[in-house]
């Protein structure tokens, strides 16, 4: 039986990342916080924007000149984007950590910035341990379509029948099945734990 590969999500699953770390050292009220996530900085904006690879200085600058009210609070994505993650889920690092100095070969693939992962490798140096990342910031696809995870297997000459993808989306998890991986829906470092023991990965 051929050992599976691990492909790590990155925020949800090794880090805690959510806007809202930030964004509540910023607005004192949380209903205005809730309308600005609604009505300006929106999930959908930041997918079609950053995570698919615009420059966060023209897409937040651009963001900022639609909403001069909102123009410092924008701008704060950029300058204090670091204060979007509270800290590291340490137990799943612990997972990537003992995976590595097995001999595993492990790899990622995250809808993420360009430029804030490359930051944030130098904040969490844990994401340096990857055989190989793929980042939507950087091709311009984003999880769940299908083109991303095929450029991993591409670039990196991995079959999807041997790989087993871990991410907290479970839409994400299921469009990697579709194509062949064995998938994992992240909740809780345990879980997974448990999961890579009884496959025999861990």
């Amino acid at each position: 039986m051929t050992r599976l590969t691990p492909v790590f999500d990155v925020g949800g699953v090794l880090l805690d990342f959510d806007a809202a770390y930030l964004y509540r050292n910023i607005f004192e009220n949380a209903r205005e916080m809730e309308m600005f996530f609604h009505d300006v900085l929106t999930r959908k904006w930041w997918i079609d924007n950053l995570d698919r690879g615009r420059p966060f200085a023209d897409a937040i600058g651009e963001l900022a000149e639609r909403h001069p009210k909102y123009s410092n609070q924008i701008l704060a994505a950029d300058q204090r984007w670091p204060e979007m993650v509270a800290q590291p889920i340490k137990d799943t690092v612990a997972v990537l950590e003992k995976l590595k100095a097995e001999g595993q070969e492990v790899y990622a693939i995250t809808n993420f910035p360009q430029e804030k992962f490359y930051l944030a490798r130098e904040l969490w140096p844990f994401l340096k341990l990857f055989d190989g990342v793929v980042i939507s910031g950087e091709e311009g696809e984003i999880k769940p379509e299908p083109e991303i995870y095929q450029i991993l297997l591409n670039r990196y000459n991995l079959t999807a029948e041997d790989c087993f993808f871990i991410d907290d989306s479970l839409a994400n998890v299921k469009m990697a099945e579709k194509l062949g991986m064995k998938g994992h829906h992240f909740t809780k470092p345990v879980k997974l734990r448990k999961h890579l023991e009884k496959l025999m990965i861990l």
